[in-house]
Parts: C-alpha cells; sequence; structure tokens
C-alpha cells in the first residue's frame, strides 16, 4: 500500500490564519469569548448579504440544537427531516424528545422532494397532526428547491430551517445559502470548504434570537456579577482561537469554491466515456460548490458497486465513503416513519463521494482517476487492483 494516503476532504489553510490566532495568543483571549469572535460572526453575516443573525458555535450539530430549542420543539413534536442526510441533521430531534419523520429527495439534487413534503402536509393537516419544523439539507454544496418548500411551509404554518453544513458558498436564484428559511445552520467541521476545526453557526432572520442562543451557549449565565442560572444551558459556544482561523478562512472561501469545482470538473471529463458513470447532476436553480465530488454508479451497465470501489481505492490509501446511508434505513430511528424513501435508497446504492479537497493536487487527482477507470476495466471483483 502507497504510504501517502490521499483523504475525501482535508483542512485548507491559506496562511492568513495565522495572524488572526497570532493576535489571539498575544491579547491572552483564549476562551469563548473575544473580538474574532464578534469579528468572525458579523464577517459571516456579512458574506451572507447581511439582514441575518449569526452566532458561532462549537459544531453545526450544537446550531441545530439551539435553533430547534428556540422555534419551541419539544416532546410531543414532529420535526420533518429529509432522510438524505447526515445523523448531525436528526439528534437534535432526539435531544428534544420531539419525533422525526423522513421525508425523500428528488432525483435533481438529490435532496428533499417539495411534492412530497406538499403531500405529506396535505396528509398531515388533516390528520391534526403537521410538524412544527421541516429541517432541509442543501447536500455536499447543492441547495434543495426552496422556494416551492418555503410556500409551503408558509401555508401550513410549518417553521423552515435551512441546514446549510455542507453549502456554504452556494447559491439559490442568485440567493446565498442560509438565507431564504427564518432559522438556518452552518458546519465548520475540519472537512467542510471552510473550516475552524470544530465550530458551527447559527443563523436567524430574528434578530431577538441571536442573544438567545449566545446566552444558552454560555452555560445560560444570567448578567450577574454571580453566577446565577435560571434555564438549561449548554456549553456550546466557540472560542476566540478557532473564531480567529475562520476569520481568516472565510477570506479564501471564493478560492476554495473554484478549486473544488475544478476537480469535479476533472472527474467529469476524465469519466465521461465510462458507461454508467455520472456525475451528479447540478440544479438548474443554484450554484454547486462541489464540496464533494459525487458520482452515480449504475451497476446494471457495469457490475460495479459503490462498495467495490471504497475496497479496491482503500487497497492504494485513497479515501473514498458511499454517500450519506438514508435516516429512514438507520438502525436507531428503524421505528420512524417515512414519506417515500426510493430515491434516497437509489442514490445511496450508486452514489460515491471521491477526494474533493481543495488542495487536492492534479497528480494525486490522476491518480485516484487511473484507479477509478481500472476498477471500471476489470471485472466487479477486481481483484487484480
Amino acid at each position: 500500500m502507497p504510504e501517502k494516503r490521499i483523504y475525501m476532504s482535508v483542512p485548507h489553510m491559506s496562511g492568513r490564519e495565522e495572524a488572526f490566532v497570532a493576535d489571539a495568543f498575544r491579547s491572552n483571549w483564549l476562551s469563548s469569548v473575544g473580538p474574532h469572535i464578534d469579528a468572525f460572526e458579523r464577517d459571516v453575516a456579512q458574506r451572507l448579504g447581511g439582514g441575518v443573525s449569526t452566532v458561532a458555535v462549537s459544531s453545526g450539530t450544537a446550531a441545530m440544537h439551539l435553533v430547534l430549542r428556540y422555534i419551541g420543539v419539544g416532546p410531543g413534536d414532529i420535526v420533518a427531516v429529509q432522510s438524505a442526510t447526515f445523523i448531525g441533521s436528526v439528534y437534535p430531534v432526539l435531544y428534544l424528545g420531539a419525533t422525526p419523520v423522513f421525508i425523500d429527495s428528488e432525483d435533481t439534487s438529490g435532496n428533499i422532494d417539495p411534492e412530497l413534503v406538499r403531500e405529506y402536509f396535505a396528509d398531515a393537516a388533516r390528520a391534526n397532526r403537521l410538524p412544527k419544523v421541516l429541517i432541509v439539507v442543501h447536500l455536499y454544496g447543492q441547495h434543495a428547491d426552496l422556494d416551492p418548500l418555503l410556500a409551503a411551509c408558509d401555508e401550513y404554518g410549518v417553521t423552515l430551517v435551512e441546514d446549510a453544513a455542507e453549502s456554504l458558498g452556494s447559491t439559490y436564484k442568485g440567493r446565498q445559502t442560509a438565507t431564504t428559511a427564518p432559522f438556518s445552520i452552518l458546519s465548520f467541521n475540519g472537512n467542510k470548504i471552510i473550516t475552524t476545526t470544530g465550530g458551527g453557526m447559527c443563523v436567524s432572520q430574528d434578530p431577538a434570537a441571536a442573544p438567545v442562543f449566545k446566552k444558552w451557549a454560555t452555560q445560560s449565565k444570567e448578567a450577574k456579577i454571580e453566577y446565577e442560572h435560571t434555564e438549561l444551558g449548554y456549553n456550546y459556544r466557540m472560542s476566540n482561537v478557532l473564531a480567529g482561523i475562520g476569520r481568516g478562512q472565510l477570506e479564501v472561501l471564493d478560492d476554495r469554491v473554484r478549486q473544488r469545482q475544478r476537480v469535479a470538473e476533472r472527474y467529469r471529463e476524465a469519466l465521461a466515456d465510462i458507461p454508467g458513470v455520472a456525475m451528479q447532476a447540478e440544479a438548474p436553480w443554484g450554484m454547486h460548490t462541489r464540496w464533494l465530488s459525487v458520482i452515480h454508479l449504475d451497476s446494471e451497465v457495469h457490475g460495479v458497486r459503490p462498495a467495490d470501489v471504497v475496497r479496491a481505492l482503500e487497497t492504494n490509501n485513497v479515501e473514498t465513503r458511499p454517500v450519506w446511508r438514508p435516516m429512514h434505513t438507520q438502525p436507531l430511528l428503524r421505528h420512524a416513519k417515512a414519506i417515500g424513501g426510493a430515491v434516497s435508497e437509489r442514490h445511496f446504492a450508486r452514489g460515491l463521494c471521491l477526494p474533493s479537497s481543495s488542495s487536492l493536487t492534479e497528480s494525486d487527482q490522476d491518480l485516484v482517476i487511473e484507479l477509478l477507470r481500472k476498477c471500471f476495466a476489470e471485472t466487479p471483483a477486481m481483484s487484480s487492483l
């Protein structure tokens, strides 16, 4: 096995982060308060076009937890969630004692199907069991079709939340991600398009929400000299040091998007002649950042499944993974209600995430392409790879 490993998505530092981090050290602002946190929140809000409030927290999951609590989600409530997602979209629903209902995808973007959502809302309204919230996830750097989803939520009195953990830098009909719904969340995990090494952000169109998020994320300490607490809180605040990293990363976001798009385009060109292999489509309603380059494999054409490719490339120290397993198929969530499911199950059976780092060299990508082509040139067993 080659010594050098090619990972799927790694942090890509620009060098600009070092000045902000050094400033945090010089000033000794090293905890969950400090000027870089305030500045990072302002910078992200400005990047999103203004008109939103932002609160930096420890993870995207923490941000979702705070948002759902603010909306008032609790025991007995239903929260509708896109089935094709990472479990972090769902855990906060369970933390709050609510019940998830999973909704299938449409084929174009692989994100939640607006027609299924509207049908579900109509049926749920007749049964007086409407969800309190609809969580829409923008997978792999591409938006769900938001306008019909927002219209359905407005009609039925359901609060729309954008899980934009994977889509910073992308747009929907010219609008920045995380700005259509009343509430949204971002992630700055180490594998995201820009990173604070670990972190997230609550985004809200309600200016009254930000101070509440901030209080809850800081152990719900009252504004008194002594430590007084009158409601439940969490240790969810981002540190000043990590916010400094985020400020430097945000300055190169557009570069990172272009670099990942170039990686995806090289894959598309290099694999275009292989029957039964296709790059994930770009939906007509927005710009895809290609946070991850995703290909779909039709095993009926060539006999190769995503799991076969994962195993084959792993023998050459190259990381690949299937797309997210649908939540309605997870053992933990086996009793949850699902609306549809065939589309997300088919995408899971066919979808494969390729090495997509913005720092991926052309020579490393050439190796990935060579290994991929070898997979499809051989038998499904790929015994000689």
